[in-house]
């Protein structure tokens, strides 16, 4: 009997490939019918500031009028469509159809006061924090014991 060293790499570089056959597989698609598929939500970006969250999201091929944005106190809910002009000889890795996105925000926002500007395919929103979110001071318990 012989005595085998064993590799714990081993093992993860075998499921590395099979990850990679499995992405391999599904971003090459044999058939471009079903290449639509694939994700369609539109990537965002959300930053916050003492007075404001800024959300950025990126929505290019549509106009303003295709899209439909709805603030919430605590997320906001944006969806739309990019049309397809495109013919049956026309092989395309453009995502066309309807979308839809939820996005959860961190603090609690004015939605009477939203601001928004697109362009170049760039929708920016501005979401100006509410004012107990603002002023809200949290006390910090050093000692563990319950505040009286």
């Amino acid at each position: 009997m012989a005595l085998v060293r064993y590799n714990p790499w081993q093992e993860m570089n075998s499921m590395q490939r099979q990850l990679n056959r499995l992405f391999d597989d599904v971003l090459t698609p044999t058939n471009w019918d079903n290449f639509s598929n694939l994700s369609k939500v539109p990537a965002a970006e959300l930053t916050e500031t003492d007075d404001a969250l800024h959300l950025k999201l990126e929505v290019p091929g549509i106009e303003a009028k295709d899209l439909d944005i709805q603030v919430m106190a605590d997320r906001v809910a944006i969806s739309g469509e990019r049309k397809s002009e495109i013919n049956d000889k026309t092989r395309s890795e453009f995502r066309y159809g309807k979308f839809q996105r939820v996005i959860p925000l961190p603090a609690r926002i004015q939605n009477t006061n939203v601001t928004a500007e697109y362009k170049d395919g760039i929708l920016n929103l501005t979401l100006p924090k509410s004012e107990e979110e603002k002023n809200k001071v949290v006390k910090v318990n050093l000692l563990g014991e319950a505040a009286e």
